[in-house]
């Protein structure tokens, strides 16, 4: 009997009930008869929806079960949202899927669908266990670039102008448990965190596997949506490419040699992404779709095909009614198609209608898939807060396993008996394995925790740094002339940092074919401060582009391109304008070899003008010294480069850690210094320095975490710890203290994540004596790292800070007065050692 919180006891009960009333059909029907007349599944398929379905009921019933006893960690389940399993059965199992967390039931479909593929890639439909649609391998790879009569993204009868698969898929038997039972163990590892779970290693509950192109994702309000755009966009930039590279197999090799990139998917593939219908209205779904439709509206193409899972509740809060399916219908360039969870057969026909209209036109389309949420939205949830026993029982007569049981019984494929058997072996089977995974071992320390987070190998990035070196100056030295204009950068005299930057980037386009350039106003402006000037015209409008103003879109961009297998390089124009997204590097670029181990990666070296200092010019929202949101990000590297020596070294070292490790940096360049020419006097040049030849490169590496120490005077006195502007400023101090006969030790941390903490300890021990000087503010700034790490290794000396006021930076003359000045270093210093 119904109770006013849907229990696993109910669902279980009421399912029985349900399939005990079921008539059997006057005469049996052929499994590999159509289920019915008209339609494109077999019962043999349907009987594969049904265990894959099955499959995932069990599983949120055992994570229940776990969780009775303290032995399971999840249950956020998918009982309800099984209907998605005709979504999987619709796509090709070599599509990469990026799924929310109610999505069991595709998970399992889409293990079957990859365990049945040959060897090939291509499924065989002797032994598919699951109908997987859409067979239009052999479509034209510019029919997206025909806008036909009736295929106007804004339309919405999709009925009336889709492409469905004419054919539909080939008849294949049923395959019971044994085809999904990888993906049960998958799943019920997950729930008791066993370090043998084949994603996340125990560190989260996901879907995710390589061999099954699902992509984990790391968070439930549509993060990852941004992400699966810039997938579909480099999905289609790669399979356009023809260069050195042939497509092989079921990927694309793009280019040739240390630089070229492996493409995981198919030239064909398309990108699927699934959220709720409360996710909607997250910014990031509101990024994402923009985005999408933005680069439609543009001509460009991105095989997306959104999935909204559409059970009408954001945990407690209700999506009004309609609003879902208005604001979905509304999004410019994105095609809509809506279905019935609870009619698989119809969800199946409108999932393979969207799939094969976003793969023969290459352009994105969001499927409306309407569920139901059985169980609540975790077990804690009681429903009885906020939903009435009518509305559970609303729900339970649309669950969609019982549709696609009765839909079974009613065709004559099998009988409710029949059908409740197979749902007691799954269950028995779901149950040993259950009991199987509680004994397997656990993540046993804080080293086995973050082994994968942020792999450093720092002798390949050397030698990813000396083999651009050779190929620079060897094989690629006629190139490298030709781009340069028969003038490379190290004949052209002394530079400032904004032109060193300029000409690494260069250098780092010829030595990467996978590598691209984007941001706002970065291809034809050249960037706002004129650093990627001239690079489109060097390397074409498909290397270095413009995009839309949003930084989570930027970023979502660069994200996905990593994944497909490019470097992307995107700029972020002004530092305060990366709080706007910080969340995609936070909860999306940093997190994906967590909690993948690896087996999935984004690498990408984000550009980001910053920090403060412009005269006359911008106030807090140009002159932004805020980098606290940078530094607590676990495996994120911070590069801020001060001299133009120092920059295109540390912009090499963090492309090839990208290429090496999958690393994600933030390139934080210092704006007041892009330009500035003079150190201690108008016109004495000492700011700018000569590029270095690629012979000279390997001598010149700056590995990731290590200082750089000037010395002026005796430099036994005292120790200045900075970086970025106060770089420059506290050489300046420097001087005047060694008028005073003070020898001073300016060492630049050059890296903020991780800090070059060795050196810290052992220039501030030389001199007893250590002044920070940080120009971001004194609460969550970069001065308490350092603090930190000096008492951490027990240094005993005198110490003092030198920070910028916690205030944002005013406008004008005012930003002195936050600010951190050379005459302050100065009478810091002097306090420092008068003590």
């Amino acid at each position: 009997m119904l109770c006013d919180v849907t229990t696993p006891q109910d669902l279980d009960d009421r399912f029985r009930e349900t399939l005990a009333a079921l008539p059997a059909a006057e005469r049996r029907r052929d499994p590999a008869d159509p289920i019915t007349d008209d339609a494109p599944l077999t019962g043999a398929q349907v009987l594969d929806l049904f265990d894959a379905q099955v499959t995932s009921r069990q599983l949120d019933l055992a994570g229940r079960w776990l969780r009775s006893f303290g032995e399971g960690f999840y249950t956020i389940g998918s009982a309800g949202h099984e209907g998605n399993a005709a979504v999987a059965a619709a796509l090709r199992p070599t599509d990469p899927a990026l799924l929310h967390y109610r999505s069991g039931a595709f998970y399992c479909l889409r293990a079957a669908q990859a365990a049945a593929a040959s060897p090939s890639g291509e499924p065989d439909s002797a032994t598919d266990p699951a109908p997987t649609g859409d067979p239009e391998s052999t479509a034209d790879p510019t029919a997206g670039s025909d806008r036909r009569a009736g295929s106007d993204p804004a339309s919405t009868d999709a009925d009336s102008t889709a492409d469905p698969d004419p054919a539909g898929p080939e008849p294949a038997p049923a395959g019971g448990f044994g085809a999904y039972a990888d993906a049960a163990r998958d799943v019920l590892r997950g729930m008791v965190a066993s370090s043998e779970e084949p994603i996340a290693g125990g560190r989260h509950k996901v879907f995710g596997r390589a061999d099954l192109a699902v992509v984990p994702t790391t968070s439930t309000i549509a993060s990852h949506l941004p992400r699966a755009v810039g997938m579909g966009l480099a999905v289609e930039r790669l399979r356009r490419l023809d260069s050195a590279g042939r497509r092989t197999g079921a990927g694309v090799r793009v280019g040739s040699g240390a630089g070229a990139a492996h493409v995981p998917w198919p030239p064909d593939a398309i990108v699927v992404c699934s959220f709720g219908d409360a996710s909607v209205n997250h910014a990031s779904a509101t990024a994402a779709f923009n985005t999408a439709g933005w680069y439609d509206h543009a001509g460009l193409r991105i095989p997306v095909l959104f999935v909204c899972e559409d059970n009408g509740l954001g945990i407690s809060v209700r999506s009004p009614e309609g609003w879902v399916e208005a604001t979905l219908r509304a999004k410019p360039g994105i095609r809509y198609f809506s279905a019935d969870g609870a009619d698989p057969v119809r969800a199946y026909a409108v999932a393979a209608e969207a799939a094969a209209w976003v793969r023969r036109n290459r352009r994105p389309a969001v499927l409306h898939l309407r569920t139901v949420r059985l169980m609540g939205h975790a077990g804690a949830d009681a429903e009885s807060a906020y939903r009435s026993p009518a509305e559970l029982a609303e729900d339970l007569d649309r669950d969609p396993v019982a549709a696609t049981a009765r839909l079974l019984v009613d065709a004559g494929v099998a009988t409710g008996e029949e059908l409740l058997a197979r749902y007691d072996e799954t269950g028995w089977q779901v149950r040993r394995l259950a009991e199987e995974v509680l004994g397997e071992p656990k993540l046993a320390s804080a080293a086995d925790v973050v082994s994968a987070l942020a792999p450093r190998r720092p002798v390949r990035v050397a030698r990813a740094v000396a083999d651009a070196a050779a190929r620079a100056s060897g094989p690629g030295a006629g190139a490298r002339a030709e781009a340069f204009g028969g003038k490379p950068p190290e004949l052209t005299g002394p530079m400032t940092l904004a032109q060193s930057i300029n000409a690494a980037l260069a250098d780092g386009m010829l030595d990467h074919p996978q590598m691209a350039i984007f941001g706002e106003d970065v291809a034809a402006k050249g960037g706002v401060y004129g650093v990627t000037k001239g690079l489109r015209d060097r390397f074409g409008p498909a290397r270095v582009f413009d995009t839309l103003l949003d930084e989570t879109s930027v970023l979502g961009l660069g994200l996905g391109a990593g994944l497909a297998g490019m470097l992307p390089v995107p700029e972020i124009q002004y530092l305060a304008y990366l709080h706007n997204a910080e969340d995609q590097l936070r909860g999306e670029a940093a997190t994906m070899r967590f909690f993948s181990q690896g087996a999935f990666r984004n690498p990408m070296v984000v550009r980001v003008a910053g920090l403060a200092y412009q005269e006359g010019f911008g106030g807090h929202f140009h002159n932004d010294n805020s980098v606290a949101v940078l530094r607590d990000v676990p495996g994120l590297v911070v590069a801020v480069p001060a001299r133009p020596d120092d920059a295109a070294p540390m912009l090499r070292t963090c492309l090839a850690s990208a290429a090496v490790d999958g690393s994600v940096c933030v390139f934080l360049e210092p704006i007041a210094l892009y330009h500035t020419r003079d150190l201690y006097a108008d016109g004495d040049g000492e700011w700018l320095a000569g590029y270095p030849e690629p012979g000279a490169w390997v001598a010149g590496h700056v590995p990731i975490g290590r200082a750089r120490v000037y010395r002026v005077g005796s430099a036994d006195d005292l120790t200045i710890i900075t970086f970025g502007n106060g770089v420059r400023m506290s050489l300046r101090a420097a001087a005047v203290l060694a008028e005073e006969g003070v020898g001073t030790r300016v060492v630049d941390l050059r890296w903020l994540a991780p800090l070059p903490v060795a050196d810290i300890i052992r220039e501030s021990s030389a001199t007893g004596r250590v002044l920070v000087v940080d120009e971001t503010r004194r609460s969550g700034g970069v001065g308490e790292g350092v603090i930190a790490a000096l008492v951490d290794a027990g240094y005993v000396g005198a110490a003092r800070r030198v920070a910028g006021v916690d205030s944002f930076v005013p406008l004008g003359p005012a930003a002195r007065h936050v600010l951190v000045s050379t005459d302050a270093i100065t009478d810091g210093a002097r306090t420092l050692l008068a003590r």
